[in-house]
């Protein structure tokens, strides 16, 4: 026979496993406490909801590619020393179905292979532009700029306009078309 308050055959007092349960659930519901009050003052210190809605849109800006080339318009400045180049480019971007401005020659110089300025109006476009240069054309963004021409700026490294496979695998690598900083879509 057990006395009480004996040690039970296996180890362990009467009720033992009633007390390892107990305190289980006290350190279990502490934790829960604890986390849920992290949680709490997470959220109620969370700075980010307050850094997005402070951040001013300068600009609303259409990030739509477009859906056929008729719906953009370009106008090729030569950056080159050599002639011609720009007019040679717009009658390409005319063949491919753009509308094209007439060429005029940069008043400076461009040692890449192009430069795209645009503005709020084609910064859809302006990424479908971009892969005609495979990716390889310097964005330039103005959100002051109010045209919807894109200004493409040839540079002393172009070589050649991308073929439509060439572009549909550009646009692919670089993908949809991002909101500049400080601007919003329209």
């Amino acid at each position: 026979m057990i006395e009480e308050g004996s040690p039970r055959p296996g180890g362990g007092h009467k009720g033992g496993m009633k007390d390892t349960r107990s305190r289980a659930y006290r350190v279990i519901s502490a934790m829960a406490a604890t986390a849920a009050a992290v949680a709490v003052v997470a959220v109620v210190h969370d700075t980010q909801g307050v850094a997005i809605a402070s951040e001013s849109c300068t600009a609303k800006v259409n990030v739509k590619l477009p859906d056929n080339a008729e719906q953009v318009k370009l106008r090729v400045l030569n950056g080159t020393r050599t002639t011609g180049v720009a007019e040679q480019v717009s009658e390409d971007f005319k063949n491919r179905g753009f509308q094209v401005q007439p060429a005029v020659k940069s008043k400076t110089k461009v040692d890449q292979i192009a430069v795209v300025q645009f503005g709020p109006k084609t910064v859809g476009a302006a990424q479908w532009i971009r892969a005609f240069f495979l990716g390889d054309a310097e964005p330039q963004f103005n959100p002051a700029r109010t045209s919807d021409v894109i200004d493409v700026v040839i540079g002393s490294r172009y070589r050649q306009l991308a073929t439509f496979t060439e572009v549909n695998q550009s646009l692919a690598q670089l993908g949809e078309p991002t909101v500049p900083p400080g601007t919003c879509a329209a």
